[in-house]
């Protein structure tokens, strides 16, 4: 097992990995940012006025937050349309540079198994 994680950490996936965490974990922040600060007041406008974070309900001691679930859910929402986005283009311009790519001409095929081995046998047989 300690093999199999040395050659994983090893390989180069392991860093876009990490660059992408770094990246997604600053992006988090700026999407908590346009939710919290630019959706929810624009929402607010047309429901009159209410703040999602506030929207909340108590059974007896408990405190049910929905307002919080709600903010969670747009966010998700918001970053699941970029991710889709991305990955949409990433996909077409991988895919516009495989058409471009001219198809490559045919390496000449050389003789088969069988015509390799019956062309020993005819030369032991010339012996």
């Amino acid at each position: 097992m300690f093999k199999e994680f040395k050659t994983f950490i090893t390989r180069g996936n392991v860093m876009d990995m990490a660059v992408g965490i770094i990246i997604g974990a600053a992006f988090t922040a700026i999407v908590t940012s346009l939710v919290d600060d630019l959706v929810n007041p624009l929402i607010g406008l047309f429901v009159g006025g209410v703040d999602f974070s506030e929207v909340s309900f108590g059974l007896g001691e408990a405190q049910f937050m929905i307002g919080n679930f709600i903010n969670a859910i747009i966010k998700f929402l918001i970053v699941a349309w970029v991710v889709f986005l991305l990955v949409r283009t990433v996909n077409r311009i991988s895919s516009l540079n495989k058409k471009e790519e001219a198809p490559a001409a045919e390496a000449p095929k050389g003789p088969t198994t069988e015509e390799l081995l019956i062309e020993i046998r005819d030369s032991l047989k010339a012996r």
